[in-house]
């Protein structure tokens, strides 16, 4: 399978492939490995929604996969899902996309401005209509993506009454609308490194989020 791995950053990738072998690059932004029947490119796009957009949309046109992975970390708004837990995201949404009118926020559906042609965006969230069955053991969580990471008790009482996310990222739905654009099968699979709260670094379990991360898509990868 021709296979495409996504990341904002390095880190959250890189126990993912150290146990394969070295590959080469294709450009800055993007390496090419094979390993067992895989052709696996990996792709660290920076992190947020613009510089996902952007990388993913040239690579899927450039070097078309049959199976893009998006992988990271995520925060938690969900008490059922603790620090280590890994999820398939099956839904995303750009929570912050749309326009204040006092007090209130209206969506960028209510606003009149999304286009019918939209890609499986009808109610202004993306869905995954058709994920591998790799990841159905994992948990689903409908998630968030930000351009400011909540850390503020009014601003998170505020998005959880409005959306009710289980997560949130900062790349998810930009990985999601650029696959269903280039019309290419997809999975979004995020660990868990903290609590939505207010910011509390005595909170994150990166290493232990980033651990659990590379087990699962190993995991995924293998039953591919």
């Amino acid at each position: 399978m021709r296979l495409l791995l996504v990341a904002a950053t390095v880190a959250e990738i890189q126990p993912i492939l150290d146990p394969l072998p070295l590959g080469y690059s294709l450009s800055p932004r993007l390496a090419r490995i094979h390993h067992s029947r895989h052709q696996i490119d990996v792709l660290i796009t920076g992190v947020g929604m613009v510089q996902t957009a952007v990388w993913c949309a040239r690579t899927l046109r450039e070097h078309p996969p049959e199976l893009a992975l998006n992988v990271g970390v995520c925060g938690s708004f969900n008490p059922r899902f603790a620090p280590g837990a890994v999820v398939h995201v099956l839904s995303d949404r750009m929570s912050e996309l749309g326009a204040e009118d006092g007090d209130s926020f209206l969506d960028i559906v209510e606003l009149g401005l999304l286009g019918h042609d939209e890609p499986s965006f009808p109610s202004g969230r993306l869905e995954n209509q058709a994920p591998p069955r790799a990841v159905d053991r994992l948990p689903h969580a409908h998630g968030i993506t930000v351009n400011t990471v909540h850390g503020r008790e009014s601003s998170i009482q505020t998005v959880v009454k409005r959306w009710a996310p289980d997560v949130e990222s900062m790349e998810g739905a930009a990985f999601m609308y650029a696959c269903q654009v280039e019309g290419v099968p997809f999975a979004q699979i995020r660990a868990v490194s903290n609590r939505v709260e207010r910011r509390n670094r005595a909170g994150w379990h990166m290493a232990e989020a980033i651990a659990r991360l590379s087990e699962e898509v190993a995991r995924v990868v293998d039953e591919l």
